[in-house]
C-alpha cells in the first residue's frame, strides 16, 4: 500500500529508563522507538527501546496489510540504531515481528570500539543470552541483515534517501536524516551541545528539514550540572532549529524524573521563543504531506 504522505509515529518518547508513575502517563513512559513510512510504503523504525514492544503488537495485528515485501503477510522495515546504550535498544527481545519467520529486518549501525565488528549482531546476540533471557537468538525466526554505516554515510532506500552523522554522546551516537520523496525527517537524539564539530554535524544534518527530532532531556540549570552525560536541553534545541532552517521542532527524550506537567511548562516556556514545537508523545502522529505546486 503506498500513501501520498510521509507518517511519522512515536512509540516511545522517554530517556534513560521507562517511568510507570501516573503523572508521566499523557507523554507516556516508553523508551525510544519512532516510526517513518514513506510514500513509497518503505518502514523505517528508529531505536529499538521499549516503545518496540507497541510498535510490534501493532504490526503484528496488520497481518501484512498495507506491507511490500513478498505479499505473504510479511513484515520488511529497516532499522535504524543510533547505539547501544540501554535505552534504545531493551525493547528488541519484546518485538514480537522478530519470532515471525515471514518476517525481514535490515538492521543499520555503527561498529563499537568496544565490541569491533559486527557490532549490532553482538548487541543482539548478548540480549537474548544466559543469564539475561530465557531464550537465546536462534528463536528470532524473521530474518535479518545488518549493515555497519558510520557518520557522513549516505544511501538510497525505495527513493528515501538516508544521512548520518556523528552526535556527542559517551561511546558514540548517530543521528539520522531521511529525505523522502515528499519531505524530510531528522532524528538526533542523545547529542550534547557544546563542541564545535558536533554542533557543525547536527546542524548540517537538520538543515531545511521539515521534522527535527531533538534531544531535550533536561531542563538548561540541570544541564549544568550533567556536562558530560551527553544530553541536551530545550535552549539547544531551539538553537539547533533556528540555525539550521528547519521547520516543525519535536523536543524528545524526556527525562524520566520529568512528569506530563514539568513537560507542560517546557513547551509553555518554549514556544515563546519558536512557535512551532512539540513534545514528543507516545502515539503521536505527523503527517507530511506534498506541498501544492505554484
Amino acid at each position: 500500500m503506498t500513501q501520498n504522505f510521509a507518517k511519522v509515529v512515536f512509540w516511545g518518547v522517554r530517556g534513560s529508563t521507562p517511568t510507570v508513575e501516573r503523572d508521566s502517563w499523557r507523554y507516556g513512559g516508553n523508551t525510544s522507538c519512532v516510526e517513518i513510512t514513506t510514500p513509497g510504503g518503505g518502514r523505517f523504525i528508529r531505536d529499538g527501546g521499549t516503545g518496540r514492544r507497541m510498535l510490534g503488537n501493532y504490526l503484528h495485528a496488520l497481518n501484512g496489510r498495507g506491507t511490500k515485501w513478498r505479499g505473504d503477510g510479511g513484515v520488511e522495515a529497516h532499522v535504524l540504531v543510533t547505539h547501544y546504550h540501554w535505552d534504545h535498544i531493551q525493547g528488541i527481545p519484546f518485538f514480537h515481528p522478530f519470532f515471525e519467520a515471514q518476517n525481514r529486518f535490515h538492521f543499520y549501525s555503527y561498529e563499537s570500539k568496544y565490541l569491533g565488528r559486527n557490532s549490532l549482531r553482538q548487541v543482539l546476540e548478548a540480549q537474548l543470552a544466559k543469564p539475561y533471557f530465557p531464550v537465546d537468538v536462534t528463536t528470532m525466526a524473521a530474518a535479518r541483515t545488518f549493515r555497519e554505516v558510520a557518520g557522513g554515510d549516505q544511501w538510497e532506500i525505495e527513493e528515501t534517501h538516508i544521512r548520518t552523522a556523528w552526535l556527542n554522546h559517551p561511546q558514540g551516537c548517530l543521528g539520522y536524516r531521511l529525505d523522502t520523496p515528499i519531505g524530510s525527517v531528522v532524528y538526533a537524539t542523545d547529542n550534547e551541545p557544546g563542541d564545535a564539530l558536533f554542533d557543525k554535524n547536527v546542524r548540517k544534518l537538520a538543515a531545511g528539514a521539515d521534522v527535527l527530532i531533538y534531544d531535550a532531556q533536561y531542563l538548561p540549570d540541570e544541564y549544568e550540572r550533567k556536562r558530560g552525560w551527553g544530553h541536551s536541553h530545550w535552549r539547544e534545541a531551539i538553537n539547533v532549529v533556528t540555525e539550521s532552517g528547519a521547520k516543525d521542532l519535536i523536543l524528545f527524550h524526556h527525562d524520566p524524573d520529568h512528569d506530563d506537567a514539568c513537560i507542560d511548562k517546557v513547551v509553555k516556556e518554549a514556544r515563546d521563543y519558536y512557535p512551532r514545537l512539540r513534545a514528543a508523545a507516545e502515539g503521536m502522529q505527523i503527517e507530511i504531506s506534498a506541498k501544492p505546486s505554484s
